[in-house]
């Protein structure tokens, strides 16, 4: 693999802006596409009808998250494509403008009440354009921030834009803890649940005016001055040419979905419904706030260390922490704050995937590469695990430990593989 020519370049003044800006419309963004998780019940009884069994109800809405996950491979390979051929600024400033109206749209979006089953018809629309906005957006900054920085802090680029976006669940978390303490539920039913909505369109249009001030990467750049752009269909090159590139990104891609869906959004109203009185919301703040340090911290072990290694230590970590987790705060809730705080701080490890995702492909295809890895991946695993998990846990309490156990042994066996990879050991050089 050649070294991209920018590599050699000092980390620069601006490069620390472009990361800061980076993650902080990451985390604008990401509040947007998530902050239905945390709605998900009241959503639920508002937009279907009222005699709807529970449970039915919860699998409906739950559908409705995942249809945000199943159209994200194809607003990623069409926002990536526009990305090779056209730039990554572009496609990263239009990526949050999609998120922010739909956002809100869904805010003042009528009832099942007042509209009836075009209720739920058009807020499956509308998270169907916000997963099309992420597919775009969070491959997009992948990539624009790597190729800002050089080749030795690409592992900690990705850990802190990362961070950002984990920082997004922060910020949701908060605001449906801060809603959830000030409305009763029949005042949130009433018209509050909107207030999330509406501010996280605000957002979203703010985080458009500060990518105002984001500069093309130097890669791009540099490919558009020496006509290097994919002469053909980005995503045609990548299937052909990159086939491995794609089964390494869409397996570690697979791990993160398992880390962010099950660990970080399902688990508490999962230890909810398992046990009643358990509330996590409080130990689910303290486990985002591990979370962000741990995706510095595992983004910054893969530039010292290797992604390899790096793989294989944090794989272990999440696997045992959440069993450990899982399995004990039945009988010791008074455990969870603690279990639940070494938990997220193993999700970290979505600090370091990326990094290991980026590299895989050379930079001509690069978006289109990540993209179409990450996004179906996402959409295959991350749209469906909720109903799996939620199923299957009415007969095998475990079963969201046992899912998570194993594929940290899928991380540990891709870390060994990786180290058989002069990038493996020591992640420091990206295809260019």
């Amino acid at each position: 693999m050649s070294h991209d020519s920018i590599s050699t370049r000092p980390l620069s003044r601006s490069d620390v802006r472009t990361l800061s800006l980076s993650a902080l419309g990451g985390a604008l963004e990401f509040y947007d596409f998530i902050i239905f998780v945390y709605f998900a019940t009241v959503i639920g009884q508002l937009f279907f009808p009222p005699d709807m069994p529970e449970w039915l109800r919860q699998i409906q809405v739950f559908g409705i998250f995942a249809a945000g996950y199943l159209v994200r491979p194809l607003g990623g390979i069409v926002m990536a494509h526009f990305g090779d051929l056209l730039g990554r600024k572009r496609m990263f400033t239009l990526s949050i403008l999609l998120m922010a109206l739909p956002t809100l749209a869904i805010g003042c979006l009528p009832t099942y009440h007042a509209i009836g089953y075009l209720a739920p018809l058009v807020l499956v629309l509308l998270r169907m354009l916000q997963g099309a906005a992420v597919g775009g957006e969070v491959p997009g900054a992948w990539v624009f921030v790597t190729e800002h920085v050089q080749r030795r802090h690409v592992g900690l680029a990705c850990g802190t834009l990362s961070a950002g976006l984990a920082a997004g669940i922060l910020i949701g978390s908060l605001v449906a803890a801060i809603m959830k303490s000030h409305f009763s539920p029949a005042e949130l039913a009433d018209g509050a649940w909107r207030i999330p909505f509406l501010l996280g369109g605000i957002f979203g249009l703010v985080a458009v005016y500060l990518r105002r001030w984001l500069r093309e990467t130097p890669v791009f750049a540099e490919m558009r001055e020496r006509r290097a752009l994919a002469a053909e269909l980005p995503v045609k090159a990548v299937l052909r040419d990159h086939l491995g590139g794609v089964l390494l990104a869409m397996a570690v891609s697979w791990i993160l979905t398992a880390a962010i869906v099950v660990v970080m959004l399902m688990t508490p109203p999962l230890l909810a419904a398992q046990y009643a009185g358990l509330d996590a919301s409080l130990a689910n703040v303290v486990a985002i706030l591990c979370l962000i340090v741990g995706c510095v911290v595992a983004g910054w072990c893969a530039d010292h260390f290797g992604s390899g290694a790096t793989l294989i230590g944090w794989s272990v970590l999440l696997g045992a922490s959440y069993w450990l987790m899982m399995s004990v705060v039945g009988q010791r809730p008074d455990q969870l704050m603690p279990l639940y705080a070494l938990a997220g701080f193993a999700v970290g490890i979505t600090g370091a995937i990326p990094a290991v995702a980026v590299k895989a492909f050379p930079a001509a295809v690069r978006f289109s590469g990540l993209s179409f890895s990450y996004n179906v991946a996402y959409a295959i695993f991350g749209g469906f695990t909720p109903i799996i998990v939620t199923t299957l846990m009415r007969w095998y309490p475990m079963s969201p430990a046992i899912y998570v156990a194993a594929l940290s042994v899928m991380g540990v066996l891709i870390g060994l593989f990786l180290l058989r990879t002069p990038a493996g050991r020591r992640l420091a050089v990206m295809p260019s």
